[in-house]
């Protein structure tokens, strides 16, 4: 019966936190329009996702393609790929930025965050090495409010914008583990979690290569 109670509990806890983050984060989900229409945007943050033999996967392209055309629209004029470079065989910022760079994104205007290791430490990390105090995040809508949501609870005034509405192989599991990590992500905020690393301030002012 204990038991029982207790699981029903933390299910119910599970729900609440999961309304909660969405409806707090709502009205700062725009358009590409109405995000380009901000002002002062320090920088447009693209998640990582993954790559393959030196490429971006398709929903890692889809990110990157909605960012390009914030970058083009105007909404700021520096990009922050922040992704994993696990190790000197798995660089997703590499290959984002090669990406972007191939599109018409100035080489100088992206910078790098190679220990982009989560969501929550993206945005902890953007806050605290790269000094941004007002950010458009693009991910996938599904990954979207909790990203927005990390951003802003770390004192971030953050946006989203969502790429393309497109159904990706797999996503139910994404989006099981997605309600987890929000949950995860709320503690996190609440207890202002360490990431794995900082580093040394690299202003979005100066130029993205010393990033590379």
């Amino acid at each position: 019966m204990a038991l029982g109670c207790f699981i029903l509990l933390v299910a119910g806890a599970s729900v609440a936190i999961n309304l909660y983050v969405k409806k707090h984060i709502s009205k700062r989900i725009l358009t590409a329009e109405e995000a380009a229409e901000l002002g002062d945007v320090d920088c447009i943050i693209v998640l990582g996702a993954s790559v393959k033999g030196g490429s971006p996967s398709k929903m890692l392209e889809d990110r990157l393609t909605t960012g390009i055309e914030l970058y083009k629209l105007g909404a700021s004029p520096k990009m922050l790929m922040s992704g994993d470079n696990m190790s000197e065989y798995y660089n997703e910022v590499a290959v984002m930025k090669d990406y972007a760079v191939s599109h018409g994104v100035a080489s100088e205007d992206v910078f790098l965050d190679h220990a982009g290791f989560s969501t929550y430490e993206s945005m902890y990390r953007a806050r605290d090495v790269f000094g941004a105090k007002k950010v458009i995040i693009v991910t996938q809508s599904y990954h979207l409010y909790r990203a927005v949501y990390d951003a802003k609870k770390l004192g971030i005034d953050a946006y989203g914008v969502a790429c393309a509405d497109v159904t990706y192989s797999g996503q139910t599991k994404r989006d099981v583990r997605e309600y987890l990590a929000i949950v995860k992500d709320y503690f996190f905020t609440l207890l202002k979690m360490r990431p794995t690393y900082l580093g040394d301030p690299i202003p979005l002012t100066g130029n993205g290569d010393i990033t590379n």
